[in-house]
């Protein structure tokens, strides 16, 4: 039951190969809104717990103390960005997804995971959060109203796009702003239904914000391996 992005049953892709940079979308999963019906985007994070429990449920069991600067700034991501960003997302890929997939899937899977397409740094609706010190990308997601196929999407629903963060500051709460973030973003565009193609170890942290899980589908790498996910949603 491979991936779609506007059915609750996708239709059967199994069959169709990924092209470079559609892989990149697991750990999270439309084109963006019209600039009109974009919200104002925040400059820096957004740390008020009532703002992101507004959004989302409390996760089930407590996070590890957050550490990270206090200046730390949350922007839409540029096409200048693209290094810093594949740089993240490899170092991610390769040291998060280890416990759940097998070690030569990984070597095979990263030259397309860690490269995501162009657009998502023009869409205005992927967000970076970077370190002051040096703008290091620190973690990374956001949403669009087409899929990651480039299927059109349905009005009222959205597609998280592309989250990680890197390995030194995994588990400190990080991901869960980028995706208070993303949701509050998608939301007063008009989204009501979020869709997200999860890797393996991302599912427990998507249930942890209220997506439930759909069913287990298969990606098919340009090289002909299976990548197994899980597609997962997220309802106002």
């Amino acid at each position: 039951m491979p991936l779609s992005s506007g059915e609750d049953t996708p239709p059967d892709h199994s069959d169709d190969p990924l092209h470079e940079g559609e892989l990149a979308e697991l750990l999270t999963a439309r084109a963006a809104p019209a600039a009109a019906a974009r919200p104002a985007l925040r400059p820096s994070l957004d740390t008020d717990p009532g703002a992101l429990g507004a959004v989302m449920p409390a996760a089930p069991r407590k996070l590890a103390p957050v550490i990270l600067p206090d200046d730390l700034m949350m922007r839409p991501g540029l096409p200048a960005d693209t290094e810093a960003l594949n740089r993240m997302l490899a170092r991610s890929y390769r040291a998060l997804l280890a416990p759940d997939y097998p070690a030569e899937l990984l070597r095979e899977a990263l030259p397309f995971v860690k490269r995501p397409r162009p657009g998502l740094l023009t869409c205005g609706t992927y967000f970076l959060a970077l370190d002051p010190a040096d703008d290091r990308v620190l973690a990374a997601g956001g949403w669009t109203d087409t899929s990651p196929w480039g299927a059109a999407g349905r009005p009222g629903e959205g597609h998280v796009r592309h989250v990680a963060t890197d390995p030194d500051v995994a588990r400190q709460g990080l991901g869960r702003q980028i995706m208070g973030q993303v949701i509050r973003s998608a939301t007063a565009a008009g989204v009501e239904l979020l869709h997200c193609q999860a890797t393996l170890t991302a599912v427990p942290f998507y249930e942890s914000l209220g997506f439930e899980a759909r069913g287990q589908i298969d990606l098919r790498l340009p090289n002909g391996l299976l990548f197994p996910a899980v597609q997962m949603r997220w309802q106002a």
